[in-house]
């Protein structure tokens, strides 16, 4: 049975952040994961987990000004330093939360520069940040993100994911595969996981269209939670979607795929 990590950036958003973390135990999850934690103090969040006996399984590198639109800077040849920078913080709160693996996403793509040297600083800044957190034992992803909801997003397939790890060539980077932003992109869920499967690191699910729960779109999730288990593939699901309705009534899927948190 997969193993499911609430995404408290999505999930319990009726609370408050801080409060999401009990929400999530009182849910029955063992393990959370959101996209950034910078708003809060590491102290303030450690002691949540604390309390909660939560496990915190992922979180996402620095990725600029979200509000503004930006998605990430690793691809930016302007905003080298910036990322550079933003290593160091997301260490500093893995250290303090005991996090195993980071996310980054690699950003937007800029028209008036050319596709190959925006590849270039990609490649070389997730080398760094790969080399930073093996210092730490810990593992960097990189995710495929589609460009209907993050429209110009560089790092958009699971081929060009697997091509990054290919030239940065680091043991400790991972990718996160996303079946939402597959399915928007390529499809062949199953297909395109199994041939990743030995450089996947972290799954996160949500249906298509509206990022709804699973079971309310196109994909169908009874198969790929099955294929998942089948695959002996052992890492967390993050449950990374928008609830249809309430979170607490979103979870009506598991009963009827006969999974539990």
């Amino acid at each position: 049975m997969p193993k499911f990590a609430a995404n408290l950036s999505f999930l319990f958003g009726e609370e408050p952040f801080l409060e999401r973390f009990g929400a999530a135990r009182d849910a029955g999850f063992s393990a959370v994961e959101y996209m950034f934690p910078y708003e809060e103090e590491p102290d303030a969040i450690q002691s949540r987990l604390r309390d909660s006996g939560l496990e915190q399984v992922l979180f996402n590198l620095p990725a600029g000004d979200w509000d503004a639109g930006d998605r990430g800077t690793a691809c930016d040849p302007d905003r080298i330093e910036e990322f550079r920078a933003g290593v160091e913080r997301a260490r500093e709160y893995a250290d303090a939360l005991g996090v195993e693996r980071v996310n980054c996403l690699a950003g937007l793509r800029r028209e008036q520069l050319p596709t190959e040297e925006q590849w270039r600083v990609l490649v070389e800044n997730v080398r760094y940040a790969a080399e930073a957190l093996a210092v730490d034992g810990r593992t960097l992803l990189v995710e495929p993100v589609n460009t209907s909801d993050a429209p110009g997003f560089f790092l958009s397939t699971t081929g060009a994911a697997a091509q990054l790890l290919d030239e940065v060539g680091a043991e400790n980077l991972r990718i996160q595969f996303d079946f939402y932003n597959v399915q928007k992109m390529e499809g062949n869920l199953c297909e395109r996981f199994d041939g990743l499967l030995d450089r996947i690191a972290h799954v996160q699910v949500a249906d298509n269209p509206g990022r709804h729960q699973p079971g309310t779109g196109e994909i169908d999730y009874s198969f790929v939670f099955e294929h998942i288990d089948r695959s002996g593939y052992d890492g967390w699901v993050g449950l990374e979607y928008a609830p249809e309705g309430d979170t607490r009534s979103s979870f009506g899927w598991l009963d009827r795929y006969g999974l539990k948190v």
